[in-house]
């Protein structure tokens, strides 16, 4: 069984202001380094304090309005509000300390600070996620309108133990345990309350454990292990998920990627050794004539030199062909670990391989949620080729070939975010020289 990723849910509770020991306790051992980022995010800190602020004022409203009345407090006076946060908000410009302040008016000041700031989160989130469903959790919407505020108060004390950490965030609360318990359950529940579903599991479900330890035992049992990939009959996004949902540490000690490609494969493939620390080699492979294509005999003759002359004796081969076969059969020597992919890959070769004790995984069972950095290099590499002649496309015509160019599996959903995203907002450009050019807001 595939196990549920937890980068959104991590990114959701530093934003709304899950204490920090609590999300390394729960987020850590999954999303380290997606932690680090964000505490390192000026742009998500603010969220988080200005979250804080929020939640404490509802929690504290009548205290705090008594404060100020009674006892000519403001907020830095007292002691149950973040006053380390206030201080940095101050700092970064965003205007907290007011005089002859009551709550309501706190209450308004924050609400209007996260809504203008919010959208500079954006991009903490891929594009496959509704991004007005996830703006939609900070922002009260027509919240200087009267009784709004006063109805989401009463909604959030009255219920605030369906709030996640009892923090609280703009939604319809239910009992539904932990929303943030990880990405699938946090995409169901909020697509659900838009009367909305979220079909596309393999964004938040990556491989089992068990799988991931079998591949760690091959590489760590091994003298010297390679990577050979035929491009030809795999996707160079699936592999990229594999080696992103891996330990790196764990996959270290692969010697290199091999590509054995074909001019006429997928442009992603040129792009795969900018975003692993595995040396990566790519075999370009001419064609003698249009209508055959010789990759599988060059990555036989490629694998076989590796293991006679580079000492390499273990290698994973990516491929669906069963073709290979008669190379993992003429290496009987060697150790093999084959990837393949569910729709290319037939019961036969699966068979001779659980007879020979090979053991096998499918690509498509690791998470490709997370592998957006790579989608858009290729996405805007493509982009930026049709941009001297932009002026003579359709916007919405250009992005669905460009998503056939790199051969990118999207959603229209997707796909609509990326032409919103970065395509209308393409901007003109001029240079000390005078000279125009068309820029990418990235």
């Amino acid at each position: 069984m595939r196990s549920d990723t937890k980068e959104l849910v991590t990114t959701i509770a530093y934003m709304i202001g899950v204490r920090k020991n609590i999300i390394e306790q729960c987020f850590n051992e999954d999303c380290h380094d997606l932690i680090l980022k964000l505490y390192s995010d000026k742009n998500a800190t603010i969220i988080r304090y200005l979250c804080k602020l929020r939640t404490t004022l509802m929690q504290k409203f009548k205290k705090t309005d008594d404060e100020m009345r009674f006892n000519l407090k403001n907020i830095n006076k007292l002691d149950y509000y973040d006053q380390d946060n206030i201080r940095q908000l101050e700092e970064w410009g965003i205007s907290i300390i007011h005089p002859n302040y009551r709550s309501e008016k706190y209450m308004l000041d924050f609400n209007t600070h996260i809504n203008e700031n919010i959208d500079k989160c954006a991009s903490l989130f891929p594009d496959w996620v509704n991004w007005e469903y996830i703006r939609d959790i900070f922002v009260i919407p027509y919240y200087k309108k009267s009784n709004v505020l006063i109805k989401e108060f009463d909604t959030y004390m009255s219920k605030i133990d369906y709030y996640p950490f009892q923090l609280y965030i703009h939604w319809i609360p239910e009992d539904c345990g932990n929303l943030l318990f990880n990405d699938g359950k946090f995409l169901n529940i909020i697509y659900k309350q838009h009367d909305d579903v979220f079909t596309d599991l393999s964004k938040y479900k990556d491989a089992h454990s068990e799988t991931k330890n079998n591949i760690y035992n091959f590489i760590e049992k091994s003298y010297k292990v390679a990577i050979a990939v035929d491009c030809e009959n795999s996707d160079v996004y699936k592999l990229y998920s594999v080696l992103k949902n891996l330990n790196q540490d764990e996959l270290e000690k692969i010697e290199k990627i091999v590509l054995y490609d074909d001019y006429h494969t997928n442009c992603g493939w040129d792009w795969l050794g900018k975003f692993t620390h595995i040396p990566v080699e790519h075999v370009e492979v001419e064609r003698v004539t249009d209508q055959k294509s010789l990759v599988d005999i060059k990555m036989t003759a490629g694998v076989c030199r590796d293991y006679f002359e580079n000492n390499i004796t273990s290698f994973i081969i990516v491929s669906s062909d069963s073709d290979y076969w008669g190379l993992i059969s003429s290496l009987p020597k060697a150790d093999f670990l084959v990837m393949y992919e569910y729709s290319k890959c037939g019961q036969a070769i699966k068979k001779a391989l659980s007879d020979h004790d090979i053991y096998y995984c499918s690509i498509d069972d690791f998470c490709s949620g997370n592998i957006e950095e790579l989608k858009k290099a290729v996405l805007f590499d493509t982009l930026e080729k049709y941009l001297p002649e932009i002026l003579y496309l359709n916007g919405k015509d250009l992005v669905q070939h460009i998503y056939t160019e790199t051969r990118i599996t999207a959603s229209e959903k997707e796909i609509e975010n990326f032409y919103n995203r970065y395509v209308k907002t393409l901007r003109l450009k001029i240079n000390a020289d005078g000279n125009f050019s068309i820029e990418i807001q990235k």
